[in-house]
């Protein structure tokens, strides 16, 4: 739990350190009150008091409270600060950690634990840096505090409050040992309603075409009741605390009164009946700070083992070392240039026993296309993913330049690549920023760049038709387009950064026939010299790529042009005929 600390900066340390000065001056004047409470209570028992002195006593008494409440508001001020700003910067670090993640990293805490670690468990932390500063600090101070200064008023009434304050700590022991693991759990419950949640809304479209509103439902009611259940839980065993502390609060001043009626009635003189019941005043308050100051405590008990489960979750993901490492090169070899070749590369999921790829090898050449086929899981995406880094090869390398993709800068690796993915990915932008998106070291993008990516893109029609044309807007997703449309501005995306290397990854599927023969006319036409890496289920899409790479379970089973796998690889061309009949095959 407190590993998270160490992100805490100089300044709010000095903070906190200014906050405990002005939590012992607020626990000295609350106990300072209770002396002047002894002072007007001797002054009203003994005979011929002037009322000036009671009113004297009764001004200082009311100025301890005004001090007493000065440095609270002071320390809530700087425990607010101190609080927000360590959340602040707890969020910046948790997202640009996941930022560093591969996705190996992304898969192992998944999507919706990340959205709670980065929300609610912050939010958790935050709330325990607040009342830890108020309450965790003043508490322990207030009861040795107070406990020293009823330490000589009578053995007896001290014997009364050490028992007390014995069954208050044994029941909040109690209570934690049996809350503990229920916070623990919590917190994955809240992941999994956030999935829950999640799933539902982006899958919408599904739900409502199944009619299956009633089946998610009860799912949804699943992951909420048992989310409840646990939440009443904590919150039923914490109700029962405070209505306890009440109880002993009210017992232990009960058995104050009770020992002061007993040492009052056997004073052996007048003064020492004036002394003792002057002391019975000052103790029983005395008394009541120090079971406040547990009654504070377990306030803090509600929300510290949320707050720790929380902080663990959080440390957990900061302290992860991503398995993609970066590089320091930004530069391939000499005279290379858009060139990729796989040399031998296996990969397999991490904790998977099997192998995805094996022993995969391949040349792409500058300004070469090079196309992948094979039947669903044959691992053709996780190839393809292999160039960026997404994943990093098991065994084997994969080159870009001559250069191992693992010894490059990420940033370098990535301006080399225009990469489309088999699902169109928008931004909650304009047109022309989803276009434009993204860093490529070089200089800014231009107007005419993008128009230029769009038309080569084929999606300057509809992006012209549009209202505000390429400032127009894009929903979150881009559900305000097709799924043809939204294919194309992703391609744009990728021709604006003006790479080396494009990566399609399977990214013509959502096209008619029609578009997609002219879009690749037009990337051949215009962007000459690029080398193509094309994942695709068509043969149209790959008939006239250079070089054709044939994968089944995972190997490679035949590498050519379309005319020469059908003739030389079973598997192409079972494929081929599923497609297309013999005429167009050969044509």
């Amino acid at each position: 739990m407190f590993k998270i600390f160490k992100y805490l900066k100089p300044k709010e340390g000095l903070m906190a350190a200014v906050s405990l000065g002005f939590i012992v001056c607020q626990v000295w004047l609350t106990l300072k009150m209770p002396d002047y409470m002894a002072k007007i209570t001797t002054l009203v028992i003994t005979p011929g008091s002037a009322m000036g002195d009671i009113w004297t006593q009764g001004g200082y008494m009311l100025l301890c409270a005004l001090g007493s409440l000065a440095a609270s508001v002071a320390v809530g001020f700087f425990a607010a600060r101190i609080a927000a700003g360590f959340a602040q910067r707890l969020r910046g670090m948790l997202f640009s950690k996941v930022d560093s993640f591969s996705m190996a990293e992304i898969n192992r805490f998944s999507t919706p634990s990340l959205i709670t670690r980065s929300t609610n468990d912050i939010t958790q932390v935050q709330i325990m840096v607040v009342m830890g500063l108020q309450v965790m600090f003043t508490a322990p101070v207030m009861a040795v505090w107070a406990v020293i200064k009823i330490a000589g008023k009578g053995m007896e009434w001290t014997m009364a409050t050490g028992v007390a304050v014995l069954i208050i700590v044994i029941g909040m022991v109690i209570a934690l040992i049996f809350v503990m693991p229920k916070f623990r759990r919590m917190q994955g419950l809240i992941d999994n309603l956030n999935n829950v949640t999640r799933e539902n809304l982006t899958g919408l479209r599904v739900v409502r075409a199944y009619n299956a509103e009633a089946y998610q439902e009860v799912k949804f009611e699943k992951a909420n009741e048992e989310l409840t259940g646990t939440y009443l839980f904590t919150t039923r065993a914490f109700a029962f605390m405070m209505p306890m502390m009440n109880f002993f609060m009210s017992g232990l001043a009960l058995a104050i009164y009770w020992i002061g009626a007993y040492l009052l009635k056997n004073a052996a003189s007048l003064d020492a009946m004036k002394t003792t019941f002057a002391n019975m005043m000052v103790f029983t308050q005395y008394a009541m700070q120090v079971v406040m100051a547990f009654m504070m405590l377990v306030m803090m008990f509600v929300f510290l083992p949320r707050a720790l489960v929380a902080a663990r979750r959080i440390d957990e993901v900061l302290e992860t070392k991503p398995t993609i490492r970066d590089g320091s090169r930004t530069e391939g070899e000499p005279g290379v240039v858009g060139e990729v070749e796989f040399k031998n590369v296996g990969f397999k999921y991490p904790d998977a026993e099997g192998y995805v790829l094996k022993d995969v090898s391949f040349k792409a050449k500058r300004g070469e296309t090079v196309a992948f086929i094979g039947s669903t899981g044959s691992g053709k995406s996780t190839l393809i993913n292999l160039v960026p880094r997404f994943f990093d090869a098991t065994e084997g390398e994969v080159l870009i330049d001559g250069v191992d993709v693992k010894e490059y800068a990420q940033d370098a690796l990535h301006n080399k690549i225009g990469y489309v993915p088999q699902k169109a990915v928008l931004f909650q932008d304009s047109v022309a920023a989803n276009v434009a998106y993204g860093e490529n070291g070089r200089e800014p993008t231009t107007e005419e760049q993008i128009k230029k990516a769009v038309a080569i893109a084929q999606g300057a029609d509809f992006v012209e038709e549009m209202e505000g044309q390429y400032g127009a807007d894009v929903a979150q997703g881009g559900t305000n387009l097709s799924g043809g449309q939204k294919q194309r501005i992703a391609i744009a995306r990728a021709v604006c950064r003006e790479p080396e290397i494009y990566i399609f990854d399977d990214s013509f599927s959502a096209l008619d026939y029609k578009t997609d023969r002219v879009l690749r006319s037009a990337l051949k036409k215009e962007c000459a010299g690029v080398t193509s890496l094309i994942v695709a289920q068509r043969i149209g899409t790959i008939m006239d790529a250079d070089r054709i790479v044939v994968l089944d379970e995972g190997g490679v089973v035949g590498v050519g042009t379309h005319k020469e796998l059908l003739n030389t690889c079973a598997v192409y061309k079972e494929i081929a005929l599923s497609q297309l009949n013999e005429e167009e095959l050969v044509s």
